[in-house]
């Protein structure tokens, strides 16, 4: 298939650029994946689409606030966005302007609190930066560090735990997992109190969820690898749930991505630590998951791709479609859809 295929055209007025007040309260355009028909919802509705037995799987990790402005040794301005942790305090890092950050450059931040040396360059042309502190890392990051907000989203965010879930945890994230940012903890009560099973996995979000595939030929794009655990607990809920007849919810395309990775022919999934680089677009059989809660996605990316994959291109493009026309929020601080 080709990229061109996945394109639609979206009015920048409909890309959110602040959340909502109130998170549940979002839109949820349910799709229907067989036929595409499509409902008008609104995400507080979730416990009248899910049943007892179901289980919904939820990405508990927490995105770090890994952009950092600071400067150089020479006085001029830098920023630093934090990718993947190296080891030794050493980390992959996107800088700005890369230019003026070869090998050797010395970097400061919040008047010295924390420092880096820029020791030399990753694969595709990030720095790797040595960073040099007094204390805990995470705790510092979280003092100096701003929310790595996706490059569409043009405002500055007002609290920055509207970027996370309320249900965030494992620390390792540079972007939500934004399907879950509707829910609240009352709503997981709720679906809970139904006798909806919720199990947790994690999947460190990387920057690379925005690259935009360059290959016109889907098939020769090269998937960018993320971080994913399992744990004995959630696969024995998950293999348990789908024995006894339930349907496996995926909140999110990093949920889906983790458990498609991991599940057998019967569906069935491991405990597992270990990265992924699955690509699913259309063609690919899901074997784990029977339904997937998302946001809408960019116009030709890996995401498009999979939703396709689940519901069929054309359903899924003709759902956009409407949600154009009925002026749905779309991205990370958008409105929801659930494929069911």
């Amino acid at each position: 298939m080709k990229k061109s295929d996945f394109y639609f055209d979206l009015p920048k007025e409909l890309i959110a650029q602040t959340p909502i007040l109130e998170r549940d309260h979002s839109r949820l355009l349910r799709i229907d994946k067989i036929t595409g028909k499509t409902e008008h919802l609104h995400f507080f509705d979730l416990p009248k689409i899910l049943n007892p037995g179901d289980c919904l799987v939820l990405n508990d990790s927490r995105v770090l606030p890994a952009r950092l402005f600071g400067k150089r040794e020479t006085g001029g301005a830098v920023e630093v966005v934090l990718l993947n942790d190296n080891g030794n305090h050493v980390w992959e890092c996107l800088t700005r302007p890369g230019r003026k950050t070869e090998p050797g450059t010395k970097l400061s931040f919040g008047d010295g609190e924390l420092k880096a040396t820029v020791v030399g360059v990753a694969p595709g042309g990030n720095r790797l930066l040595r960073f040099e502190f007094e204390g805990i890392f995470l705790e510092i990051l979280e003092r100096l560090g701003k929310m790595p907000l996706p490059p569409y989203i043009k405002e500055e965010l007002e609290d920055s735990e509207r970027y996370q879930t309320v249900y965030s945890k494992e620390l390792g994230s540079a972007a939500a997992p934004t399907a879950g940012l509707h829910f609240t903890k009352e709503l997981i009560k709720e679906l809970e109190d139904k006798g909806v099973i919720t199990a947790y996995i994690t999947l460190h979000v990387g920057l690379g969820t925005f690259r935009p595939v360059k290959a016109e030929n889907i098939e020769e794009h090269e998937m960018h690898a993320e971080y994913c655990t399992i744990s004995k607990e959630t696969a024995e809920k998950i293999n348990r749930a789908k024995l006894n007849g339930g349907r496996i919810i995926s909140c999110g395309t990093t949920s889906c991505r983790t458990l498609e990775s991991r599940s057998d022919e019967n569906g069935l999934v491991s405990e597992y630590s270990g990265w992924t680089n699955i690509f699913i677009y259309p063609g690919y059989k899901f074997k784990c998951i029977d339904a997937l809660i998302t946001n809408f996605h960019l116009p030709e990316s890996t995401l498009i791709m999979l939703v396709s994959a689940l519901a069929g291109r054309e359903n899924i493009l003709r759902a956009y479609d409407e949600a154009i026309r009925k002026k749905y929020r779309f991205f990370s601080f958008g409105d929801a859809t659930i494929i069911i």
